[in-house]
C-alpha cells in the first residue's frame, strides 16, 4: 500500500463509519494517547520495566497502526501529502545528516 492510498482509505473510512473528522485538537490529543500506549509496551517488554500480566496481550504492531491512523487522520484534514513531505523530509535530512551519524563515534 502506498501512503496516499492509506490517505484516501483512511479518509473513506471517516466518511464511511466515523461521521467526520474530530477536530484538530481532539486528534492531536488521540495522537498523544496512542504514543503513549506504544511507550508503555517498549519501556515495558523492551526496557527496564516490568511487564504486568495485562501489558503481556497488548499488541505492539496494532498500537503502531493506531498511531499512524490519527496521524494520517490529521494530515488529511489539514491537507497535508505524507509522500510529498516525506520526500521533502528525507532530502532534508540527508543533506544535513549524510555525514552526522557516520562520524558520531556514539554509533561506531
Amino acid at each position: 500500500m502506498h501512503i496516499k492510498e492509506a490517505q484516501n482509505i483512511v479518509d473513506n473510512w471517516i466518511k464511511q463509519h466515523g461521521v467526520r473528522y474530530f477536530n484538530e485538537l481532539t486528534n492531536l490529543a488521540m495522537l498523544t494517547e496512542e504514543v503513549g500506549e506504544v511507550a508503555r509496551i517498549i519501556a515495558r517488554r523492551y526496557g527496564e520495566q516490568s511487564e504486568k500480566d495485562s501489558d503481556t496481550l497488548k499488541d505492539l504492531g496494532d498500537e503502531l497502526a493506531d498511531v499512524l491512523f490519527v496521524l494520517i487522520c490529521l494530515a488529511n484534514q489539514t491537507g497535508v501529502d505524507l509522500t510529498d513531505a516525506l520526500h521533502k523530509n528525507l532530502e532534508k535530512k540527508t543533506s544535513r545528516d549524510s555525514q552526522r551519524h557516520k562520524e558520531n563515534n556514539k554509533l561506531k
